[in-house]
């Protein structure tokens, strides 16, 4: 599918309280940082997009291979880098954000586990180079309003199911509450498969992380909520919440989806 060039808005900063915030252009928070703890995860919905640790198993953590389509402020390639000290790809294509991160966000250098690249997302899942190349992949493309995903359609999702190995993970962040929601979780099905998707019931700002997996079934309730207390105490992560969100779901299709 062809798609229109995005419009590359303008990376500007806020704080307040000890928060520092990052905005495209608009008022709109595109993500933020604890000023005093730069890795800690601050906003909820970020939180929430690491809960493919819950599916991953935990003997094949150190092996994880993350992968950021969006860099927004950091905190997830920063957290994937410098907190799990994973091989982290960030992939983002405005360089004034990835400028911002570096001098704002203590985003780190390139180093051997860490590469942010300058780069279409939808580009760089097509390219046959990255086939199996991820086990952790997380979707997080809004334009600069934050009104909906820049890259949404069936093509996009079924490039993401290739960047995955057998036992990676996606997942996806959408507005739950938005008329949209339930044509872009049929898509991410429709690439994925019918019982490869699950959802976290939506923040109160009304952001739901679609999570989809490739090559396994979704583990069993008593599974997810064992690791749940493994990530909780080691990683100080939300864990034990995202296991009583956590629901599967069949979304309405559309005929236009």
């Amino acid at each position: 599918m062809k798609r229109s060039k995005p419009q590359l808005a303008e990376a500007t900063i806020s704080e307040e309280r000890g928060i520092r915030y990052l905005h495209l252009g608009t008022p709109w928070v595109q993500g933020a940082m604890r000023i005093s703890k730069p890795t800690k995860l601050e906003l909820d919905y970020i939180q929430r997009m690491m809960a493919w640790l819950l599916l991953r198993d935990p003997q094949d953590l150190a092996d994880t291979r993350c992968l950021q389509l969006g860099l927004g402020a950091a905190a997830i390639t920063k957290y994937c880098h410098s907190v799990l000290r994973l091989p982290t790809t960030a992939v983002e294509i405005n360089p004034a954000v990835i400028g911002v991160c570096r001098v704002w966000f203590h985003l780190p250098e390139n180093d051997e586990r860490l590469t942010v690249l300058k780069a279409d997302a939808a580009k760089y899942v097509e390219d046959d180079r990255h086939i199996a190349s991820a086990d952790a992949l997380c979707v997080d493309l809004y334009d600069h309003e934050a009104a909906s995903p820049v890259l949404d359609d069936e093509d996009f999702y079924r490039a993401c199911w290739r960047v995955l190995d057998d036992g990676g993970v996606m997942t996806v962040n959408l507005f739950g509450r938005d008329a949209s929601f339930d044509r872009s979780a049929a898509r991410i099905r429709a690439a994925f498969g019918e019982d490869r998707v699950a959802m976290l019931k939506p923040t109160t700002e009304g952001n739901t992380i679609v999570l989809a997996w490739k090559g396994f079934d979704l583990p069993e309730r008593e599974v997810l909520a064992q690791r749940a207390e493994t990530l909780q105490t080691k990683w100080d992560l939300p864990a034990r919440k995202w296991v009583k969100l956590l629901s599967t779901f069949t979304p309405k299709l559309s005929k236009k989806s």
